[in-house]
């Protein structure tokens, strides 16, 4: 028998092997961007959004404020890229500077809609019983009415506030999230991970924070998408039908309706880029849906 050298070389078995390390949660998100063209460009949209709202006041050409008769109404053009309205605002400057706003109200009221339709559906959802059945009924009667008409009832008898249509928008939106976060706890609460945390000593309450809340956040993350494009849009439409942000504040719906006024006349562009705006903002966050899905689905990661 053939003795084994000591110099030879030890067998590889790719456990410090650095390509093993290469798959992670970068790694798949690039590859979802790569592979759904899409999605990068709903990526490249968000950014592009986020950017206008971050820096947009900064790098306008005009105040979006500042009145002026002599250049009322004017086409769009080198100096006005969307023209003028009509008391003789940049259309442009105004379309920029609104993104704050929408995009504020929206993070604002998707953010306590998340918030508390969280702690009432992980409540309902882990304990049951008759706190289950008194929150299945409150949430029925709030998706009883048509949910804008909700909204506008809410705002015409709080006050037309920018604080009081992030209440309303957040209030119709708390079922989404109470159901969504109720169905994950209840499949989850007697599962073997649980019953694990249960015996290593820790409290219910540290068990739904800690262990199972964290499972919820996949589809929660696809649903707070949805729902800020959507949010925007209802900040947008109560503010069209005269309930929500006042003028001259510069917001997408108001520029829209007041825009309306004129599109007999033939200005056109007092009511197209400012509906332009606002679709390509909503389009985006729905498109990033579904981006989020595709990242955060474990089925995509084999």
């Amino acid at each position: 028998m053939t003795a084994i050298s000591d110099n030879a070389a030890p067998t590889d078995t790719g456990i410090d092997n650095p390509s093993s390390h290469r798959d992670g949660p970068f790694s798949h998100i690039a590859y979802v961007l790569r592979e759904n063209p899409v999605t990068l460009l709903a990526f490249l949209l968000f950014l592009f959004i986020v950017g206008c709202a971050l820096f947009g006041p900064y790098l306008v050409p005009y105040d979006p404020l500042k009145t002026s008769a002599a250049h009322a109404l004017q086409p769009p053009s080198a100096d006005h890229w969307f023209g003028t309205d009509s008391v003789g605002r940049d259309v442009f400057s105004r379309v920029v500077v609104a993104t704050r706003l929408d995009l504020s109200i929206s993070i604002a009221a998707v953010g306590l809609s998340f918030v508390i339709g969280s702690i009432l559906g992980g409540i309902a959802g882990y304990w049951g019983g008759w706190i289950d059945s008194v929150l299945n009924r409150l949430l029925d009667t709030i998706m009883a009415f048509p949910l804008f008409v909700l909204a506008m009832g809410i705002v015409a008898a709080m006050g037309n506030t920018i604080e009081n249509i992030i209440y309303a928008t957040a209030i119709i939106n708390i079922p989404f999230y109470a159901r969504l976060v109720r169905a994950e706890v209840n499949i989850r609460r007697d599962a073997g991970f649980v019953r694990a945390a249960k015996l290593a000593g820790n409290t219910d309450l540290r068990v739904l924070i800690m262990h199972i809340f964290p499972n919820t956040l996949p589809p929660m993350m696809v649903q707070i998408s949805l729902n800020m494009g959507w949010a925007i849009l209802n900040a947008a439409g109560l503010s069209f039908i005269g309930l929500g942000v006042r003028p001259p504040t510069p917001e997408w719906g108001i520029m829209v309706a007041e825009g309306a006024n004129f599109i007999v006349s033939g200005e056109w562009w007092l009511a197209v880029f400012p509906g332009l705006w606002l679709m390509i903002a909503v389009f985006t966050f729905n498109l990033l849906g579904d981006g989020l899905r595709d990242i955060f689905d474990p089925r995509k990661r084999t």
